[in-house]
């Protein structure tokens, strides 16, 4: 019976690759399911055997503590010399976007805090 070692929702492609090739490495049988088109299920890396499970599950613990490091890393390093993307950066190359977005945040927030407001008035 299969069993779901990773699921998609917010992993990048190169993750999903990588965790791929370390399941080939290690021999572990596995497949992959789509995102559905509707966003009802983000896609998945599955084990074909659940019996290895606990096998893939420390081989997943070990390459996430590796990949936190080397994102960690990147990320420090991208700070360094100044290519990170900020929100001061963001600001400056997209100016329009961030007022609106900001502007949604702040309208989404009055929607849900209207009632209240009412309600103690």
């Amino acid at each position: 019976m299969a069993k779901l070692l990773l699921n998609l929702r917010n992993v990048g492609e190169d993750e999903s690759r990588e965790v791929g090739e370390l399941l080939d490495r290690h021999g572990i049988a596995w497949y992959r399911t789509e995102p559905s088109p509707w966003g009802i299920s983000s896609g998945g890396l599955w084990l074909r055997d659940h019996e290895e499970h606990p096998r893939a599950k420390a081989l997943m613990a070990d390459y996430q503590a590796g990949r936190s490091q080397r994102m960690r890393a990147e990320r420090a390093a991208a700070l360094r010399d100044g290519t990170a993307e900020t929100f001061g950066s963001l600001l400056r190359q997209r100016p329009l976007y961030v007022v609106a977005v900001l502007l949604g945040m702040l309208a989404a927030a009055a929607l849900v805090l209207l009632p209240f407001m009412l309600l103690r008035g």
